[in-house]
């Protein structure tokens, strides 16, 4: 990736969060990084020292002492950057902070861009683009799950996926393009039935990436649970339970709850936002808990899974209607029967054998409400196991995948119509395009500016 124009200053910025703590870090990057530092540290000669190494002593501007740090050298392109780097280790004083940033500026830094950093390791050949976006996803990771997606991409597992796909298809692409230089002996280079297998190849490879959007969209989103039933049905005893904590008003009246509740719990690294909304009745006893009914039934359409909650002593025929409902809206769902312990688990088991998705708890004592977690994560991954394959979190390559896919389903067609070379050009030349898009082999500045834009001031 060529360097684009107006790259070649050099940039400061807080590289730890704001506020009070026992360091902070200040970083720099540019081809007079060091020497803008050099000139604020007295104590050693920075340009005369070895890349990868750190140095004690104090910050000065002019007679004035600023404070006393440790500064790391980091040579480029043997830097996060590819350029020289110096983070500046001083203590976690906003004050002292803004400082030692404020004399970096006077000595010719300027402040960074959000993510700056991180697009001139870009810029700079250190990352492509998706490894990029996904340093992003690292620092907004919190879960498990969300870390582990993040670091396969970083780390070039999707990436290496691309590349496979794109090498293999520019070798037929140059073959074809041969030909064309030839086009008058009526020759083929390239072999179309091992093009042929290589296109059913690649569809099914970016069909795989296509379809693992869905769980990398819950890994990195979250999942939304709407938890829906009639009043007193015990909605907020169960979400207090589920989060081990008193989190909502529980009362035997009716309408107790009046809008929608939102807590989040973390189950097996996915991380799910529980709604507690409020109960659906016929009859409301007054305009605001009318209006919370009406919040419940658009929080359930809007949601990713709808726990309905209902009292045990409820009878078969009216949750085989509730269960039409769901299935018919093909809403992804679970029957919760609470209050086992008062009607008898055994009975109730018994009573519902019918009906198949069903969850027997006891939100109050806290029977069952483990399995009830597991279904959960069951549901939402739908059998899909977390392994060391490439899941596709990004929205931005999703979008680019797809192009792909009609890209190579266009090249098929082509094949199956035995069109002539310069045709099959074109649509080989197009799905490199849209791979090309998501690495950054092909980009333009707004749409860098724009996804670095997302990050923090100092990555």
């Amino acid at each position: 990736m060529n360097k684009l124009t107006g790259w070649d200053d050099t940039i400061v910025a807080l590289a730890t969060p704001p506020g009070v703590g026992a360091i902070g870090v200040i970083r720099l990057s540019g081809q007079k990084a060091i020497g803008i530092v050099n000139d604020l540290f007295p104590a050693k000669n920075l340009l005369a020292q070895a890349t990868h190494t750190l140095h004690v002593g104090f910050i000065k501007q002019g007679d004035a002492i600023l404070d006393e740090v440790v500064v790391s050298l980091f040579k480029g392109p043997r830097s996060y950057t590819g350029e020289d780097v110096v983070e500046i280790s001083c203590h976690g004083s906003p004050f002292v902070q803004q400082q030692v940033t404020d004399a970096c500026i006077k000595q010719g830094a300027r402040l960074a861009k959000p993510g700056e950093f991180t697009q001139r390791a870009f810029l700079n050949g250190k990352l492509d683009l998706a490894q990029a976006e996904a340093v992003a996803d690292l620092i907004a990771s919190n879960t498990a799950a969300s870390q582990k997606a993040a670091l396969h991409t970083i780390r070039g597992g999707f990436s290496a996926n691309l590349k496979t796909l794109r090498d293999r298809l520019i070798t037929f692409s140059a073959l074809i393009e041969l030909e064309l230089d030839f086009s008058q002996e009526d020759v083929e280079f390239a072999d179309r039935k091992k093009f042929y297998e290589l296109i059913q190849e690649l569809s099914s490879s970016t069909d795989r990436l296509i379809s693992s959007f869905q769980l990398g969209n819950v890994i990195r989103n979250g999942v939304s649970v709407a938890i829906i039933g009639k009043p007193n049905a015990g909605k907020s005893t169960l979400l207090n339970s589920l989060l081990n904590e008193n989190r909502a008003i529980v009362s035997d009246i009716p309408g107790t709850t009046r809008d929608t509740i939102e807590e989040i719990i973390n189950i097996d690294g996915i991380l799910f936002r529980l709604i507690d909304t409020a109960g659906i009745r016929e009859h409301a006893g007054d305009l605001i808990e009318n209006e919370g009914m009406e919040r419940s039934l658009m929080k359930m359409k809007e949601a990713d899974l709808v726990l309905y909650l209902f009292d045990a002593g409820e009878s078969v025929p009216e949750i085989q209607a509730q269960k039409a409902v769901f299935d018919k809206q093909e809403s992804h769902y679970l029957l919760v029967a609470n209050k086992i312990d008062l009607a008898g688990e055994e009975a109730v088991r018994s009573k519902f054998a019918s009906i198949d998705k069903m969850i027997f708890i006891s939100a109050k004592q806290h029977l069952h409400t483990e399995v009830l977690k597991e279904r959960m994560v069951d549901t939402v991954l739908q059998g899909q196991v977390q392994t060391e394959h490439t899941i596709v979190t990004n929205a931005r390559h999703y979008h680019a995948l797809k192009e792909v896919a009609v890209s190579l389903a266009e090249i098929k067609n082509g094949l199956d119509n035995k069109l002539p070379g310069d045709l099959l050009a074109l649509d080989i030349r197009q799905c490199l395009h849209y791979l090309g898009l998501i690495t950054g082999e092909i980009t333009n500045e707004d749409q860098l500016d724009y996804i670095f834009s997302k990050f923090c001031i100092g990555k």
